[in-house]
């Protein structure tokens, strides 16, 4: 099969091997890929990864249970023991011996073939596009925050970061009624806020100490200094950027000023699922380019470019 892998250099490839599906696991055909900061920052020795990249995409499945052949899906990236405390517990996305599709020991989705569990599999409803239907991981990640922290109308809330996570975690805030403000660099993301009617003001320009709640989603290591500057004693931080590196902080305000600081990572794919059939987010507007999986290489070259929002792969055509 085709593929793109990364093994310490990105390359193309169309002789991968097919595996097939064992017990509980399903063979699902990528129709559509979405290109992530965490797929970057994998080729820059994040989790020393090597294998097929890709951990956003929608699929049909080609073989498994006989109610799901046929049916377009999408798939949840964390691949747990089921025996864990944590997946005991129900929370699979922290099971203490999980492999992450794309990310971490488990091939990912910018391929023509992918096995996955079947547990981790949702229907894709007829009205959701394979476009849309593409960034039912990360805005689910973006839900994600609402089941961290709870944001009241009342909280004066700050996005940083608005690129690809950084949009959908504000279309999402913005369902709260939260006082929402989301700092900007370049005018293109002021213009999709603006649409969305979303408060868009220039980068620096926010008096320090007065939100209530910041979300990191810069993906850079000065973010988190960002949002400790901006948000007020008591406070919250949510961190939804993951760092190559070890970023530097004051982390004595955050003991002085009593900050809560919460990390978030995946989130509920079928409140997301449900946001794009109900059209309560614009997803379509953040797609800036796409590419066949052939000229996969040169898409994550577009895909690192400052500013870029979604690239994606056309992996394989209905």
């Amino acid at each position: 099969m085709r593929a793109l892998i990364y093994d310490g250099s990105l390359r193309f490839v169309r002789d991968a091997a097919v595996a097939q599906p064992g017990e509980g696991e399903a063979l699902l055909r990528i129709l559509k890929a979405g290109i992530c900061n965490t797929d970057l920052e994998l080729m820059n020795g994040y989790m020393a990864f090597s294998d097929i990249l890709g951990h956003e995409f929608v699929a049909r499945v080609e073989a498994g249970p006989d109610d799901l052949i046929a049916q377009r899906v999408v798939c949840e990236i964390n691949v747990a023991c089921g025996d864990c405390d944590f997946c005991a517990a129900g929370v699979p996305s922290q099971c203490r011996r999980r492999r992450t599709i794309g990310i971490d020991r488990y091939p990912g989705g910018f391929a023509d073939y992918l096995i996955a569990p079947v547990a981790n599999l949702h229907r894709v409803p007829d009205n959701v596009s394979d476009d849309e239907a593409v960034f039912v991981e990360p805005l689910a990640a973006a839900l994600q925050v609402t089941e961290a922290v709870h944001i009241s109308p009342r909280d004066r809330v700050v996005v940083l970061g608005p690129g690809k996570l950084g949009l959908l975690v504000a279309q999402v805030l913005k369902l709260t009624g939260a006082d929402l403000v989301v700092p900007v660099r370049r005018e293109k993301q002021a213009r999709l806020l603006e649409r969305w009617g979303i408060l868009a003001v220039e980068a620096g320009s926010l008096p320090p100490g007065q939100a209530d709640v910041v979300v990191d989603c810069t993906g850079v290591e000065d973010g988190f200094a960002t949002a400790l500057e901006l948000v007020r004693p008591r406070g919250t931080i949510v961190l939804k950027s993951t760092y190559h590196g070890l970023p530097q902080a004051n982390l004595t305000r955050v003991a002085v000023d009593e900050i809560r600081v919460i990390g978030s990572r995946c989130g509920p794919f079928d409140a997301a699922l449900r946001l794009l059939e109900r059209g309560l987010v614009d997803v379509t507007s953040m797609i800036e380019k796409r590419y066949p999986l052939e000229r996969g290489v040169e898409a994550l070259q577009a895909a690192a470019e400052q500013g870029m929002l979604k690239v994606l792969l056309d992996v394989s055509e209905d």
